[in-house]
C-alpha cells in the first residue's frame, strides 16, 4: 500500500490532499459548526503547521548552500554580474505586466462597486492601523540593510536578502583563492546535497501537510468568500491565470524559449501545489528548486542563484493584487481616478511589490503606500483592508502560485540564454 502511494507522482498526491482537505473542511464548516471548526484547529491544523515549519527550517540552509555552490560553479565573478542583470531585468519586466493586468482586471470587474463597509471588525481595524503607521525605512536604509552587520544574526532572524548577499560574497571569495579553496568547495557541495536530500524527505509529507492546511482554511471560512468577495476573487484569479498561462506560458515558454507548454506546467505542479497550500514563496522554495532542476533541466548554478532571488524580489501575484486592491478601494469609496493617478498607482505597486515579505498576507500591510497615492486616509485604509482580511488567505493562495510560477519561468529563461537548460530533461516526463 505504501509503495503504491509512493509510486504516485508527488503533484497528484498533493492534489489528492487538496481535494480531501477541501471536502472535509467544507463538511466540517457547514455540518459541524463552531465545534467542528475548533476540532480542526486543535487536532488537524498542527500537522499542517508542522509541515510548514519543516520547510521553513530548510529555507536558509538551502538558500545559503545553493547560492555559494552556484557562485563557485560560475568560476568567474564577471559572469555573476551578467547573470544578475538578466535575472533582475526579467523579474522587473514580468512585474510590470502583472501590474498592468491587475489594473485592467480591477477596471473590468469593478470589485469595489456596491461594497458595504459598515460591518467591519473594529479589532482588525485597530491592528491594521498600528501596522500601517509603523516607520517605513528610507531608500538608503533599505540599501544598507542588504549588507549584514552580523551574518549569523541575519540568519537567526530569517533576514533573507542579507543572507543572499553574504552567500554571494563567500562564493566569490572561494573562487578568488583558487586551489586553496578546494576544501571549502567540497564542503559546500556536500552540504548542498545533504540539504537537498533532506528536502526530498520533507516533500514526501507534502500531501499530508497540504491536507491539514486546506482542511483548516475551509473549516474556518467555508465558501463565504464567494458571496462576500466574489468579484474581487474573480478579478484576482482571472488576472493570475492570464499571467500564468498567457505571459509565462505563451510569451516566455512557447514564444521565447520555444519549448512545450504541457511539459512546463507538468514540471511546476509540485511547486504550485505547495505554494497554494502554504501561501509562502519562501516556504515553497525547496520544492521550487527541486522542480526547476529535476523536472525542467535548469542547471544547479541557475537554480541556486535565480530562484532564491525570485522568492525575495519577484512578487507578480502581489503586484496584480495590489493593483486590484487600489481599484477596489477607489470604487468602494467613490473615488474617480485620473490618468496620472493610474500611472502613479502602477509605479507605486511595482516598487512596493518588490521585496514584499514572502509570508501569508504580507501584501495587505503594504497596501497603504499604494492607496495613499490617491488620497485614501489611514481610517479609510483600515476599513478597506479589514473588510478583505478575513478572506485574504484564499486570495493569497493564488498570488503565491503566480509568484512561484514566475520564479521558475525566469529561471528557465535565464538558463536557456546561458546555455544551461537541459532540454531533454525539460521535454521528458517529470521526475516528481
Amino acid at each position: 500500500m505504501l509503495k503504491r502511494w509512493q509510486n504516485i507522482t508527488l503533484w497528484k498526491r498533493v492534489l489528492i490532499g487538496l481535494a480531501l482537505g477541501t471536502i472535509i473542511g467544507l463538511s466540517t464548516h457547514y455540518l459541524g459548526g463552531e465545534a467542528g471548526s475548533n476540532f480542526v484547529t486543535v487536532w488537524i491544523y498542527p500537522f499542517g503547521e508542522a509541515f510548514v515549519r519543516l520547510i521553513k527550517m530548510l529555507i536558509l540552509p538551502l538558500i545559503f548552500t545553493t547560492l555559494v555552490v552556484g557562485v563557485i560553479a560560475m568560476g568567474d565573478p564577471k559572469r555573476l554580474g551578467s547573470l544578475g542583470v538578466k535575472t533582475i531585468a526579467l523579474y522587473l519586466f514580468t512585474t510590470f505586466i502583472a501590474v498592468f493586468l491587475g489594473l485592467v482586471s480591477g477596471t473590468i470587474f469593478k470589485p469595489g462597486v456596491g461594497i458595504d463597509l459598515s460591518n467591519v471588525d473594529p479589532g482588525i481595524r485597530e491592528n491594521l492601523a498600528k501596522t500601517a503607521t509603523q516607520d517605513t525605512p528610507t531608500i538608503s536604509e533599505s540599501l544598507l540593510a542588504v549588507i549584514p552587520e552580523n551574518p549569523v544574526a541575519a540568519m537567526a532572524s530569517n533576514d533573507i536578502i542579507p543572507v543572499i548577499f553574504f552567500a554571494i560574497i563567500i562564493g566569490v571569495g572561494i573562487i578568488s583563492i583558487g586551489d586553496k579553496g578546494k576544501p571549502l568547495v567540497i564542503f559546500f557541495e556536500s552540504a548542498e546535497k545533504v540539504v537537498m536530500k533532506i528536502t526530498l524527505f520533507v516533500m514526501e509529507l507534502a500531501p499530508f501537510g497540504v491536507f491539514a492546511l486546506i482542511t483548516w482554511v475551509m473549516a474556518d471560512v467555508g465558501l463565504s468568500i464567494i458571496s462576500a468577495m466574489g468579484k474581487l476573487a474573480l478579478a484576482l484569479y482571472v488576472a493570475c491565470f492570464i499571467q500564468i498561462f498567457v505571459v509565462y506560458g505563451g510569451l516566455f515558454v512557447r514564444t521565447i524559449l520555444k519549448l512545450p507548454l504541457v511539459r512546463f506546467f507538468y514540471g511546476v505542479l509540485d511547486a504550485q501545489g505547495v505554494a497554494f497550500s502554504t501561501s509562502s514563496s519562501s516556504a515553497t522554495l525547496p520544492v521550487t528548486i527541486s522542480c526547476a532542476k529535476d523536472n525542467l533541466g535548469v542547471d544547479d548554478t541557475i537554480a541556486g542563484s535565480v530562484l532564491p532571488l525570485g522568492a525575495t524580489i519577484n512578487m507578480d501575484g502581489t503586484a496584480i493584487y495590489l493593483g486590484i486592491i487600489a481599484l477596489f478601494a477607489a470604487q468602494a469609496l467613490g473615488i474617480e481616478l485620473t490618468l496620472m493617478e493610474y500611472i502613479l498607482v502602477a509605479i507605486t505597486v511595482t516598487l512596493t511589490s518588490i521585496g514584499t515579505a514572502s509570508v501569508p498576507s504580507a501584501s495587505l500591510f503594504l497596501a497603504f503606500a499604494v492607496l495613499s497615492v490617491f488620497g485614501v486616509t489611514l481610517e479609510q485604509y483600515t476599513l478597506i483592508i479589514a473588510f478583505i482580511f478575513p478572506f485574504d488567505r484564499l486570495l493569497d493562495m493564488m498570488r503565491t502560485v503566480t509568484n512561484v510560477t514566475g520564479d521558475i519561468t525566469v529561471a528557465c529563461t535565464v538558463a536557456k540564454w546561458e546555455g544551461q537548460l537541459d532540454e531533454e530533461v525539460f521535454r521528458a516526463k517529470p521526475v516528481h
